[in-house]
């Protein structure tokens, strides 16, 4: 049992957060007071009883790990680790200035934030990933407390993650539910109903423990029960009041996201005489007691052995890919990979089959997925690779922009891209995948077209301290490259060329293949053309297609197997902006496809090589 000093303690301490929560949003004159006020119990028994960690060292690889889903809370989070000591607590008042890192929604430009959150429903699927890292990756005994909003519950998402939770028993795990009933235009579809909360958690495998969310002792018991748990993730169920505490506006509708205005300064002289600041002795922070291996990660992740192909035989570059994910899991035992039930299509299996211990199947749930993946890299310990088909990456988008507020450094991959897949039909074919992509901030984009190229992305992807998508096909395509080929990030290369080309084209995967055969037609007519293989839509090689197309004639084509809008044909002529002389034509799927054959189906679309031969020929007549 706590003693009565210790209850009596946190409750000022969750009054002092409610003032210093109240006085940052004022001073930003904008902000989410009310929804911080329900969560001041909560925060201040987590921060100053329950949790171990280190506020001068908040990314120690043993510490505790919290995870606020409920980002609009930012302010009691931040006035959390200012009374903690992290950084002074007169800074609270640079809440949402442009020149503060104390955003609006919290970010890791905090050295005390993991994840960013905000877009609601997406934590506790970032906590999941960090528990699963704890548990089987790290085997340590820190625990991963993540806090969601009643509202967010309405997400799918929340639901993925509870059932990959408990499916992998991460009973270092402990998510709390603020329920303080009131969403942002209305009250919640449950409002208070906790036995409903209690029986959905339940149904989901974790432990559920119904509690008032302002009872300081009801908290410290519920923390300490969900430490004995050990089968199965635990879920505190906070039953609380919107904007508890704050005389005249708990429990009111119509106060979410608004700083209090006028009523402030009688609210916090209210809250003042409970804290009685200048009597109050801050709690000690719970010392860390967990062991975590130091990881020593070399900059660069090389491939175990280099592509080693005769030629002889067409490869996919999805196995090419996996066949270089499991020579990187040898050289480095730090590579995981994931993957949602479909390993023995985009051939992370190879990984799986060799590292079963670093494979996590995350099952038909993309959007968890993403975001396990991002929990798992969070700290910089481990590089995860991410995979499923490419449109089922879409699911995601989400996850995956949150990633790049968070800086991660998560590898996404998607195979069975475009058209070429054939016979599966318009809704396994990514045709949009660079148009989100590429809109991604930091992250580089690969396109392999061949076995020895996929590899080397696969090994360049490792290394990159960034987001990486790398794009692979279906179909089995011819080697391009010799074994030792050197590739580089952003540099494109010139696969057919000669002194008398007539044009540029620029292509990859299955269109530079296409273009490849279109040169041997243009050849039987007497015209010769200069392909490009992009091997990376993001960043683009503007000189060599500059270059290039200035040296033949100014006339360039574009081929790809993507919709016209966002893709290749986009990123080029975006490039190309400020060349004025440049004649373009652009190849590329312009309606929702079908199923057929791959031939039939790049033939159908205008994307094979017979179009291309068409379309140059047209470029030359129109330019000459």
């Amino acid at each position: 049992m706590a003693t009565e000093n210790t209850v009596t303690t946190l409750e000022r301490m969750a009054n002092l957060l409610r003032i210093r929560s109240i006085e940052s949003t004022q001073a930003a004159n904008s902000g989410h007071p009310t929804s911080c006020a329900s969560m001041a119990e909560i925060t201040s028994t987590l921060f100053f009883n329950v949790m171990r960690y280190d506020p001068q060292n908040p990314k120690n690889p043993a510490a505790d790990r919290f995870v606020l889903s409920k980002g609009h809370c930012a302010p009691i989070l931040y006035a959390a680790w200012a009374e903690a000591g992290a950084f002074p607590v007169a800074d609270l008042n640079s809440l949402r200035k442009i020149d503060s890192d104390l955003e609006g929604h919290p970010t890791p430009r905090l050295n005390f934030i993991d994840v960013a959150t905000g877009s609601l429903g997406q934590g506790i699927g970032f906590a999941a990933g960090m528990a699963y890292a704890g548990k089987y990756l790290d085997k340590s005994d820190y625990r991963v407390y993540c806090v969601m909003g009643d509202g967010e519950c309405s997400e799918g998402s929340v639901w993925e993650a509870f059932w990959f939770s408990s499916f992998y028993k991460l009973n270092n795990l402990c998510g709390i539910i603020d329920v303080n009933r009131l969403g942002q235009s209305e009250a919640t579809p449950l409002q208070h109903e906790m036995e409903t909360y209690r029986k959905r958690v339940d149904a989901f495998g974790w432990h559920a423990i119904i509690v008032d969310g302002q009872n300081v002792t009801e908290l410290l018991d519920a923390f300490k029960e969900a430490s004995t748990i050990k089968d199965k993730p635990t879920c505190i169920l906070a039953k609380t009041l919107k904007g508890a505490g704050l005389k005249g506006i708990e429990n009111e509708l119509d106060w979410h996201g608004k700083p209090l205005g006028d009523k402030a300064a009688g609210i916090i002289a209210d809250l003042k005489k409970l804290v009685n600041e200048e009597t109050l002795i801050r709690p000690e922070i719970a010392k860390i007691t967990a062991k975590v291996a130091e990881i020593k990660k070399s900059k660069e992740i090389k491939l175990s052995s280099p592509p080693n192909y005769d030629g002889k035989k067409e490869i996919a570059t999805r196995l090419a890919h996996g066949t270089a994910l499991e020579k990187l899991g040898k050289s480095c035992e730090h590579i995981i990979a994931l993957d949602g039930d479909t390993k023995n299509s985009t051939y992370s299996i190879k990984f799986h089959d060799s590292f079963p211990k670093r494979f996590v199947e995350c099952y038909i749930a993309e959007q968890n997925m993403v975001a396990v993946a991002i929990g798992i890299a969070t700290r910089q310990r481990y590089t995860c690779f991410v995979h499923t088909f490419a449109a089922f990456l879409m699911r995601a988008a989400d996850q995956i922009r949150m990633g790049a507020i968070s800086f991660t450094q998560v590898k996404y991959v998607g195979s069975h891209a475009g058209i070429s897949i054939g016979e599966d039909g318009p809704s396994q074919m990514a045709l949009e995948d660079f148009a989100f992509f590429r809109t991604v901030p930091n992250i580089v984009c690969f396109y392999p077209s061949d076995a020895v190229s996929a590899e080397r992305a696969v090994e360049l992807a490792a290394s990159y301290e960034g987001a990486v998508y790398i794009r692979t096909s279906r179909p089995n395509f011819p080697i391009i490259y010799k074994n030792d080929e050197v590739f580089h990030i952003g540099q494109a290369k010139i696969v057919v060329e000669s002194s008398a080309d007539c044009c540029t084209v620029v292509a990859a995967g299955v269109t530079l293949h296409e273009a490849v055969k279109a040169s041997e037609i243009l050849k039987k007519t007497g015209k010769a053309i200069r392909i490009i293989d992009i091997f990376t839509v993001k960043p683009i090689d503007r000189d060599t297609i500059r270059k290039s197309v200035n040296a033949t004639h100014d006339r360039l084509l574009i081929v790809e197997d993507h919709y016209l809008e966002g893709g290749l044909g986009e990123a080029v002529m975006a490039a190309l902006a400020d060349q004025p002389n440049i004649t373009i034509a652009h190849l590329a799927v312009r309606e929702v496809a079908r199923s057929g054959k791959s031939a039939e189906l790049l033939d159908k679309y205008g994307i094979d090589a017979q179009h291309i031969v068409n379309a140059i020929e047209q470029l030359i007549e129109n330019k000459t």
